[in-house]
């Protein structure tokens, strides 16, 4: 029987729901239909936070990479970048403004609800009120306070309570609350009836919020957003009783939840390096704004922090760059380049690092080479929202460039096909089987039948280095495969990579390596020259070659995505083989310096006997 893909996603959301889940959902469809039927009132007390609370309210510090030349942030590029109202939008907004917020499909809308919802998170207010001293009491220009003022103002009128896309989730309402704060701390040119409408639209939010948090099975980076903004306004309201119960619930949650998403080893949770970023970031702002208040120094929080900093520093490049590793919407905690002024520490420098938690190993060498390999879960469960099905993937870097990488996300909606071919298999550089995802994906953002990796040993003597490491996502076929992968690191400069193979049944094989699109390809011999702005590396297949695919459509392969809603053709390095399991396998060589002789590369082969 044919289920829609609304009812498919609740089905799907109840067969993972537990009774506590079921009875939260419940009464939050009870809270909303108060909202839309029973006319609920979300607006704030007469008795409110007055100005003189607010001047003792301390507001984090924010760095900002304008300093350091990194960001192109004057003034009228964050005006430009984040207008909010953009061509091609505008009615798009205007033509959901009146429709309550639940009554609104994004499965069936046909582009993607982001485009609206990035510009409204008015992050870019932010950005210029502490664009020009970083210091609050900063005098700005009096066109800035004018513009922020109206810009602000002018949203809150246009998108009331609960009506429009922007209340459809409430991580976007959590994002707007510390921007409305800077602003009436900042702003010293609001009449007391503007004070206290952004007031109102605070408290307002935040009781939203606190009726419909990301919980249960819905756990992830918005449960960490919500809980900021749940923070920020208890700081604001902390004399009220709602107050203190938002700053204690979002203040719970936080410490709850940093041993959740963030793993013992630093990694994230979700499999995603660009949400670990993200995550990290709303954790400073909410524990420097708790700090400098006085309502929790969160100490043990701290010490998670600096061990995801420490993680996402092994893979971050000289520009803090990551490479985009499962899901990512290129959003910013505060704005874009800006973040919370964080402790500095200076990590010790590693030839090896391998992170078990989350599963990766990094190789890096004295010649500027970073080899990642992928050995982790499909992301957090239940739902594996954010992840991508790319056990045993590598990327690597030459001298800062990105040589072999992974293509990215590309968009979330209005584009089924290429949501699945960007968070599938055969956009990573491991290996397919039967064409399939080595999970299978249900909708936009649920997996089933997550796979499992095992790591099956670690040794290294005389500067090589052999891992080995395989996983089940193909045991689920009628005749079953299993697929390991041994990464053999010598010399300094060469790698070896075998995929081998274990099961039932003839199968079709793919291997595919995709390289950055500023990548020049071509061929010596029987070596694939790969080299990106002065960095070059030599790949070959040992027993077989790789046939060259760019663009293509149908089916789509040979795709990158640099940035959300942006996609280029790439080429990809692919080599289909069919048979049994056991007879099956690839031996991929890479040379980060010129190979005159193959037999350094051949006498190693006996270690994957």
């Amino acid at each position: 029987m044919f289920i829609s893909h609304k009812w498919r996603y609740y089905v799907l959301r109840l067969k993972e729901a537990s009774l506590r889940e079921l009875f939260y959902r419940l009464k939050e469809l009870v809270f909303i239909w108060r909202l839309k039927y029973a006319h609920l009132k979300l607006i704030a007390p007469k008795n409110h936070i007055c100005p003189t609370d607010l001047k003792n309210i301390a507001l984090p510090d924010l760095e900002h990479e304008i300093d350091s030349g990194k960001s192109p942030a004057s003034p009228m590029n964050l005006i430009n970048y984040h207008c909010i109202e953009p061509c091609g939008e505008a009615a798009r907004d205007i033509a959901l403004k009146d429709v309550f917020f639940s009554d609104i499909r994004i499965e069936n809308l046909d582009y993607d609800i982001r485009k609206l919802w990035e510009p409204a998170r008015l992050q870019h207010i932010t950005a210029l009120l502490t664009v020009p001293g970083r210091n609050p009491k900063h005098r700005l220009a009096n066109w800035i306070k004018r513009y922020c003022k109206n810009i602000v103002l002018l949203w809150i009128y246009e998108n009331p309570l609960p009506f429009g896309p922007h209340y459809i989730s409430v991580m976007e309402c959590a994002l707007r609350i510390p921007v409305f704060v800077y602003c009436l701390k900042i702003l010293d040119n609001l009449a007391p009836s503007e004070f206290r409408k952004i007031l109102e639209t605070i408290y307002s939010y935040s009781r939203l919020i606190s009726e419909r948090l990301s919980l249960f099975s819905s756990l992830g980076n918005h449960t960490i957003a919500e809980s900021v903004g749940l923070i920020f306004s208890g700081g604001l309201f902390r004399h009220l009783k709602e107050g203190k119960e938002w700053l204690q619930k979002g203040s719970a949650l936080l410490k709850k939840e940093v041993t959740h998403q963030i793993l013992d080893d630093g990694g994230p949770a979700e499999q995603s390096l660009n949400y670990h970023r993200f995550v990290l970031d709303l954790y400073w702002l909410a524990i420097i704004f708790m700090k400098l208040n006085r309502l929790d120094d969160c100490p043990e929080i701290q010490i998670r922090l600096a061990c995801a900093e420490k993680f996402l520093s092994v893979f971050q490049n000289e520009n803090g760059q990551l490479p985009s590793i499962g899901d990512s919407d290129d959003g910013f905690a505060i704005a874009p380049g800006i973040a919370p002024q964080k402790p500095r520490i200076d990590y010790p420098k590693k030839k090896i690092r391998i992170f078990k938690k989350s599963g990766y190993t990094v190789i890096t060498t004295a010649k500027r080479v970073r080899l990642a390999f992928d050995h982790g879960p499909l992301g957090l469960p239940p739902l594996y929202n954010h992840g991508h099905a790319d056990a045993l993937s590598i990327t690597l870097n030459l001298n800062g460039e990105a040589i072999l990488v992974d293509p990215g996300t590309y968009q979330y909606n209005g584009v089924p096909e290429w949501r699945r071919y960007f968070r599938g298999t055969r956009a990573h550089n491991t290996i397919t089987v039967d064409g399939l995802d080595q999970s299978v994906q249900e909708t936009e953002f649920i997996w089933s039948h997550p796979y499992r990796v095992k790591v099956l040993g670690f040794s290294g003597h005389n500067g090589q280095f052999l891992i080995n490491a395989e996983h089940d996502g193909y045991a689920r076929l009628e005749e079953p495969v299993w697929h390991r992968r041994d990464v053999l690191f010598f010399d300094d400069c060469l790698f070896l990579i075998k995929d081998s193979f274990k099961g039932k049944g003839l199968h079709d094989f793919e291997i595919n390596f995709h390289l950055h699109p500023d990548t020049f390809l071509i061929k010596q011999k029987n070596w694939w020259q790969i080299s990106n702005d002065g960095a070059r590396i030599n790949m070959r297949l040992l027993d077989d070659d790789f046939s060259i695919i760019c663009g293509a459509e149908n089916p789509i392969h040979g795709w990158y995505s640099p940035s959300y809603g942006t996609r280029l053709r790439s080429n990809v390095m692919s080599c289909k083989k069919k048979g049994f399991a056991d007879e099956i396998f690839f031996v991929t060589a890479i040379c980060t310096e010129t190979l005159n002789d193959i037999q350094k590369i051949q006498d190693k082969l006996i270690y994957f006997d």
